[in-house]
């Protein structure tokens, strides 16, 4: 399952946490945007994770991208998407 994880955390100290939660899961594309190829139970390891650390105030977005999608997806300036990258859930 590809998708795009971003979000808007303004406490400095979730954001960190969100941001490490994430890194064991995807490619960090952006500062708060991260691309994940990933199994579906291992998404639902990360909200589970990610719930567990995110406020009322704080976003996180999920956008789940089809095959079809993937190859349609514009990079200007930046690392091409790469699909099936093996991450591990710590």
């Amino acid at each position: 399952m590809f998708s795009v994880v971003c979000y808007d955390i303004p406490d400095d100290r979730r954001r960190n946490k969100v941001g490490k939660i994430l890194e064991g899961f995807g490619a960090r594309v952006q500062k708060s945007v991260f691309e994940c190829d990933i199994k579906p139970d291992h998404m639902e390891l990360l909200k589970k994770k990610l719930t567990r650390v995110i406020k009322e105030d704080d976003t996180v977005r999920y956008y789940y991208l089809c095959a079809n999608c993937i190859g349609k997806v514009e990079v200007v300036k930046g690392p091409p998407v790469t699909q099936a990258q093996l991450y591990f859930a710590v």
